[in-house]
């Protein structure tokens, strides 16, 4: 509670590494500009935040996707690899960083590469669904058949069957937007949705399809942008907010690593909803940890954030 009573007194902030403490110290030394000699303890530092998630493999991986992101501009990973080329780590590091690039870029500079530090990390620790991950998210890029996704899938969910990265990348493979259609992605989300614990770390996925399907009508643009709306009052979506109301603000029910991303997602649902006096409680719980995504698409993510949470 302290750290959110401190950012209270500034005001909304994105902090990508959420309520992690740790991880969003050494976030902000990897964007800092670097000295010389500094790599070895930036490395260093990395490493101690992947060993203390131990077999944590939620918080590992949101700790990998945060730090990857931070070190993305600079050549550390390839460094690191270099540097103990043999180690799970350091391949392990590299592949997501180079998947953040090529996220951004919409393309892969070196798959072939990149995939065999995914295998080699994936050889070094076969527990571990974290390479498995990463190599989902790689044939994403690629736009690879989907034959090759649900394997990467069930290598990721045999380790650890609710992992929430793993579902998130299958969901927007499966958009219109990328190599799926609507019924594609609306038979997944029944499939999770069926099965899924109500605290589980994928918990969010059948609220992250409906955020989708906001943007997506919103780009249209023309008349089915303006009425973007009426799509939160629709049977479903009601179902969707009511369940997540039941549970979700209870201080304490998620758990999991990205708990504050999906509590946004909720708050900005509800938001869209018309539903913005039942996100009191929602909003209790985020303090003033905002996320850029979905507060974004209705304009700038801090603005949006703070004005509905003022109206609370």
């Amino acid at each position: 509670m302290s750290i959110l009573r401190r950012f209270r007194a500034s005001g909304p902030r994105l902090l990508p590494e959420l309520d992690d403490v740790e991880l969003g110290r050494v976030r902000r030394q990897l964007n800092s500009l670097a000295m010389p000699g500094q790599d070895a303890i930036r490395i260093d530092q990395v490493e101690r935040l992947l060993q203390e998630a131990g077999t944590d493999w939620d918080r590992r991986a949101h700790r990998l996707a945060v730090l990857a992101e931070a070190a993305a501009p600079s050549p550390l990973a390839r460094f690191w690899r270099l540097r103990h080329s043999h180690h799970a780590n350091p391949l392990l590091f590299e592949a997501w960083v180079e998947l953040v690039r090529g996220r951004h870029l919409g393309r892969m500079e070196d798959a072939r590469a990149s995939v065999a530090n995914c295998y080699g990390a994936a050889d070094a620790l076969p527990n571990d669904p974290t390479p498995w991950v990463v190599l989902l998210g790689i044939l994403r890029v690629m736009r690879a058949d989907s034959r090759e996704l649900f394997a990467a899938f069930h290598e990721v969910t045999s380790r650890d069957t609710w992992n929430r990265e793993a579902h998130l990348q299958l969901l927007r493979y499966l958009s219109p937007e990328e190599c799926g259609s609507r019924s594609g992605q609306l038979d997944f989300v029944h499939t999770v949705r069926a099965a899924v614990p109500p605290n589980a770390p994928a918990v969010g996925v059948e609220l992250t399809a409906l955020v989708d399907e906001h943007a997506r009508i919103a780009a249209r643009g023309s008349i089915e942008a303006l009425l973007v709306r009426r799509q939160w009052t629709n049977e479903r979506a009601t179902r969707v907010l009511n369940a997540a109301l039941v549970d979700w603000p209870r201080h304490g029910h998620l758990q999991h690593a990205a708990a504050l991303a999906d509590l946004n997602l909720l708050a900005f649902a509800l938001v869209q909803a018309g539903r913005s006096r039942e996100s009191a409680a929602t909003f209790g719980l985020l303090g003033d940890v905002a996320t850029a995504w979905p507060w974004s698409l209705t304009g700038d993510p801090l603005r949006q954030f703070a004005y509905w949470q003022s109206k609370n």
